[in-house]
């Protein structure tokens, strides 16, 4: 590629890029000196579940690592210790050392599947910032002030209302800024929430005669809720390793005004046909559903294969769109001593296999015509099941929970 094609190519999707021009001037002089460039990523590993929005990030490395650049991961064994303050309200846990390592190594695992391992180095960043001494760190903070860090809008917010902020969390940019220092990074990856660290790291290379790395941003995938930021935590998220089938109906599930966001930041479909494949759902000519079913395609594609693609397609037309039950259908065991005289009540047997919260829960589900019995919807609330007809029975909730009961 020449050098138009690498930025068009890195540039896409991307949320922004400092200092203007700056990715440009890297990539020539890389091209110029044969020398690749050095792209950081920092993770916290706390988290080491990784679902599409965490891969937006990875796959632009990916491409980084495509055009011949070295990519290093920098595990913050040691900035856990602290707990980055991004984005949050309170004070973080501290991470134990075996919580540290365990997580940093499933990472690494999970990473492999999008990222080329070969041209991949992983640094832990204890190995710098363990051997600082006190005096040290002391001259290093003197290069930062209190007022840049309390800029930050979380600080700020939690400063006004009276909230309690460790020293030490303030210390953090300081050590995240540090890491492109001890690896001389030339790029820095991140979401948009981590643009105060990464300048951080611009700012802190410059006072210590560093030529400034670039940093680059990436933004927040929306979640399944196409409103907020795609999170385990809040339950609106594709795993990457994810099963096919499951990755295929989460995917159908996102709003179509996400669309768009998801064919560019989640998958390699050329930006042409995607702006011709949406505009064709507005006008009516291609159903939005199809639309959905090509982004999970494509997507499953990337992390499984075109076959599993395919077979979860077929999957899902048969189970959510014909209504038929799932081929594989999960079993749960209900205890005949729970019975009373022979006989249960459908909403004490929807809560046991799962199906529901509580009998409350499984009670509104049934008056809602929420709840199949054997493929037959449940239409009263105070259904009373022979327990003899139960064992092998099929009990559905929604469109996509089965379960096979088997009587103990």
């Amino acid at each position: 590629m020449n050098l138009d094609e690498q930025v068009a190519l890195l540039t896409r999707g991307s949320a922004g890029i400092t200092p203007q021009g700056g990715l440009e001037q890297k990539l020539k002089r890389s091209s110029e000196t044969g020398k690749p460039l050095k792209v950081k990523l920092g993770l916290d590993p706390t988290a080491p579940d990784i679902h599409l929005g965490f891969a937006v990030v990875l796959r632009k490395l990916r491409q980084f690592q495509d055009l011949g650049h070295q990519v290093i991961l920098i595990i913050g064994d040691y900035t856990a210790l602290i707990g980055d303050p991004s984005g949050r309200s309170a004070t973080r846990p501290m991470l134990t050392d075996e919580q540290i390592a365990q997580n940093g190594a499933t990472y690494v695992d999970q990473l492999s599947t999008i990222l080329d391992r070969e041209k991949t180095q992983v640094r832990f960043n204890g190995e710098w910032l363990g051997k600082l001494s006190f005096a040290e760190v002391v001259r290093l903070s003197a290069r930062m002030t209190v007022a840049q860090v309390l800029e930050r809008d979380d600080f700020q917010k939690r400063y006004r209302a009276g909230e309690p902020i460790g020293l030490h969390e303030l210390l953090y940019p300081l050590a995240q800024a540090y890491d492109s220092v001890a690896i001389e990074a030339d790029i820095e990856m991140g979401g948009q929430d981590q643009m105060f660290n990464i300048l951080a790291g611009r700012g802190l290379q410059k006072e210590l005669g560093q030529e400034p790395q670039v940093g680059f941003f990436m933004p927040l995938l929306v979640g399944l809720d196409g409103e907020k930021k795609m999170s385990k935590s809040l339950g609106n998220y594709v795993g990457v390793q994810d099963v096919p089938n499951e990755m295929f109906g989460k995917l159908m599930s996102i709003p179509d005004t996400a669309l768009a966001t998801y064919f560019e930041l989640t998958t390699d479909v050329p930006m042409d046909e995607i702006k011709a494949l949406l505009a064709a759902a507005e006008q009516g000519e291609v159903n939005p559903k199809d639309v959905k079913k090509r982004l999970a395609r494509e997507v499953i594609t990337i992390y499984h294969s075109a076959q599993a693609a395919a077979e979860a397609d077929a999957h899902f037309e048969s189970v959510y769109s014909r209504k038929e039950a799932p081929s594989e259908i999960p079993e749960a065991a209900f205890a005949a001593v729970d019975a009373k005289d022979g006989k249960v009540w459908i909403c004490k047997l929807l809560a046991s296999v799962g199906l529901s919260k509580g009998t409350g829960d499984a009670r509104r589900t049934v008056l809602q015509g929420g709840a199949k019995l054997n493929g037959e919807r449940i239409s009263d609330p105070n259904l009373e099941l022979a327990l003899t007809d139960l064992d092998g029975a099929v009990l559905q909730v929604g469109s996509r929970h089965f379960v096979r009961v088997r009587t103990t």
